[in-house]
Parts: C-alpha cells; sequence; structure tokens
C-alpha cells in the first residue's frame, strides 16, 4: 500500500505544471471532448509507466543493494532539482485531428512522457519497492489527479493553481525521499 500512496503523491506533486498538463490543456481546448481524452491519458499512461516499472525492476537485478541504494537516493535527489525547472509544451507533440481525441492523446501522451521526470521517478520508485503493479497504478492514478482537472477546467486550473509552490513541495518531497533511501532510513517508503 504504501508503494501505491507514495507512487500516486510524488507524481500528482511533480506533474503540476508539468509540459504533459500543459498538453492536456491544449488537447482539452483543441477537441473539447473530455472523456477520449481522459482515456487516452490513463492508457498511454499506463503503458508508458509499466515499461518505465519493469526496467525499474530489472535494474534491481543488476546492480547490489548498496549501488542501488547510491543510484536511487541521487536520483531522487535529481528529480527534486529537475522538478523546479519549468516545462514548455514541445510543439512536437501535437498531434493532426485525423486521430480524434483519444488517438491524438494516447500518441502524444505517450512519447511526451519519454524520458519525462515521472517516467523517471517510475524506473526509480519500481526499483525501490518490489511491487510494480502498486508503483505503476499509483503512478498512472498521480498523473490522472494531476491530469484530469487541467482537462475538465482548461485554463482556469492553469491561472488559479500555485504551480511554483507545488514544484517547491514535490522537490522537497524528492529531496527527502533521497535523503532517507541514501541514509537507509527505512520510513515504510
Amino acid at each position: 500500500m504504501n508503494a501505491f500512496l507514495v507512487s500516486t503523491g510524488v507524481v500528482a506533486l511533480a506533474e503540476v505544471g508539468d509540459k504533459t498538463q500543459l498538453l492536456a490543456l491544449v488537447l482539452a481546448a483543441r477537441f473539447r471532448r473530455p472523456l477520449p481524452i481522459i482515456a487516452g491519458i490513463f492508457f498511454a499512461t499506463l503503458a508508458n509507466h509499466a515499461f518505465a516499472g519493469a526496467l525499474g525492476q530489472w535494474l534491481t537485478q543488476l546492480v547490489s543493494p548498496d549501488v542501488l541504494r547510491w543510484i536511487l537516493g541521487l536520483s531522487f535527489m535529481a528529480m527534486g532539482v529537475w522538478t523546479l525547472i519549468p516545462d514548455k509544451l514541445d510543439e512536437g507533440a501535437k498531434r493532426d485531428r485525423r486521430l480524434g481525441a483519444f488517438g491524438t492523446t494516447l500518441i502524444a501522451f505517450f512519447l511526451v512522457e519519454m524520458g519525462d521526470k515521472t517516467q523517471i521517478a517510475t524506473v526509480a520508485l519500481a526499483a525501490r519497492y518490489d511491487a510494480l503493479v502498486a508503483v505503476v497504478m499509483g503512478t498512472t492514478l498521480g498523473m490522472l489527479i494531476a491530469n484530469v482537472p487541467a482537462v475538465m477546467l482548461g485554463n482556469f486550473t492553469a491561472e488559479k493553481l500555485p504551480v511554483r509552490a507545488i514544484h517547491i513541495a514535490a522537490a522537497i518531497l524528492f529531496a527527502l525521499l533521497g535523503i532517507a533511501v541514501l541514509g537507509g532510513l527505512d520510513l515504510g517508503l
């Protein structure tokens, strides 16, 4: 349960103001069909994060627990710094209308998530926990928690949330996770 809750919280916080949230806003304005967009976000994230989680689990087989602890601790701290860097929507993520709201969202979200901080966080969380399904479901839920309001409320969401404060909170959370892992602390994380 901890793997699921931590994964959900970390990704939900990290996603606020992320390029995928900006993409959700653009798609909502373009298609004005929230349900296919939300479904596209869900399936793209599930596929992307399942791949990332499997990679994280595989890494645990390659390196010793001590080396893995250092990799994870430093990765979480790097994620904290990365969270403080504002994202911009890549123009290449836009797809044409022929694919429809679902197809465009599915492809765009899957591609935009490649190498994104939440994908890297999913790799690290899956390596940290021996609970692949819980991590992937948690990171997917975190993505939906951050992006569904963007789809449903459009520009209102982006203008009203204290994005900088949320980024700072996410950065602090990543840093604390990194310190806990490096210190060998077992906080139930």
